[in-house]
């Protein structure tokens, strides 16, 4: 007779998963194989996610880091959803290459703010993280300065006159009560702050964040999936520890989590980041399950609206 299984309580956060431009961006890279054959290059990780990235490896897929890569210049090149400095779709055309950019339409609003602040001929503040591709994106896309801190201790030492107008914008995946710390104290040390038209914080970093506040204080453990090297997924841990969870864990291999973690747990609570498919919350309760007998407690949530359409260049090429 099988031994009587312990019962967990899982709480799925809502919204979760997938974003429109993780979404665009995997379908770009998907249409391009079926248009032109693999192998079709992709210019870093399409999105921050193993298991995503892997997926396209297997369909035709070659991931690089730099153009200078490419072995066949009649292949074409997919950048990536985190955007490129403008130096990148030069040096494509320089080699004659086959473009196409995945740039997430609400990174490319910051590009477009970060140009028009250059226009006026003001300092812009950089609000992120260093070295992560977004950051790097965003920073190529001016030959000015812009002067990136990563907390709200940064601002006073900037090289910036406090009674002079500046600007600044923010990485699209951050958490948003820091950056709203971060924001607070550039207003209050310079005297004349111009502000992004529209929040730069996207709409799904948002929304996973307040969903994963919403039950945090209910999880003994938390569980979220996702990437190390995803900043979405990592600031959604933090989030979970800040809202009540002590026990927040990403997972970003599945095949080794150990669900006899859980053994003290009543209650636990799982989301997936942005670059995340839902097919990883379907594989971890599936492992989970056997180790207890869950209780799956789904959020209500207003499911999300935002499709952001492929590029007319690769809609022709179709």
């Amino acid at each position: 007779m099988n031994k009587k299984l312990k019962k967990l309580d899982v709480y799925l956060a809502g919204p979760r998963g997938f974003c429109a431009g993780v979404e665009r961006a995997i379908l770009m890279v998907q249409e391009a194989i079926k248009k032109y054959g693999a192998p079709v290059y992709v210019r870093h990780e399409i999105v921050h996610n193993k298991y995503v990235v892997d997926n396209l490896k297997n369909e035709g897929a070659i991931f690089i880091e730099e153009l200078s890569e490419i072995n066949q210049l009649d292949r074409p090149v997919i950048f990536s959803a985190h955007g490129v400095p403008k130096s990148v779709p030069e040096e494509a055309k320089n080699l004659n290459l086959i473009y196409f950019d995945a740039t997430c339409p609400l990174v490319s609003k910051i590009h477009r703010e970060v140009e028009h602040f250059e226009r006026q001929n003001l300092p812009v503040i950089l609000i992120g993280h260093k070295n992560h591709p977004e950051v790097i994106g965003t920073m190529g896309q001016t030959n000015k300065d812009i002067y990136l801190v990563e907390n709200k201790e940064e601002v006073k030492n900037l090289p910036i006159l406090k009674d002079q107008q500046i600007a600044y914008v923010t990485q699209t995946t951050l958490s948003v009560d820091d950056t709203k710390d971060i924001i607070d104290e550039i207003k209050s040390h310079f005297v004349n702050t111009l502000e992004p038209k529209k929040k730069d914080i996207c709409y799904a970093t948002t929304n996973r964040q307040e969903a994963v506040k919403n039950i945090a204080k209910n999880s003994d453990y938390f569980l979220v999936l996702g990437s190390k090297n995803s900043s979405n997924s990592l600031r959604l841990v933090e989030v979970a520890k800040n809202y009540g969870s002590q026990n927040a864990i990403l997972v970003d291999d599945i095949d080794n989590f150990d669900p006899t973690i859980l053994n003290n747990s009543a209650k636990i609570g799982v989301t997936a980041s942005a670059s995340s498919p839902e097919i990883l919350v379907t594989k971890i309760i599936n492992k989970i399950s056997q180790f207890f007998d869950l209780n799956i407690i789904e959020a209500e949530y207003e499911k999300e609206d935002i499709h952001f359409k492929i590029p007319q260049k690769l809609k022709e090429a179709i």
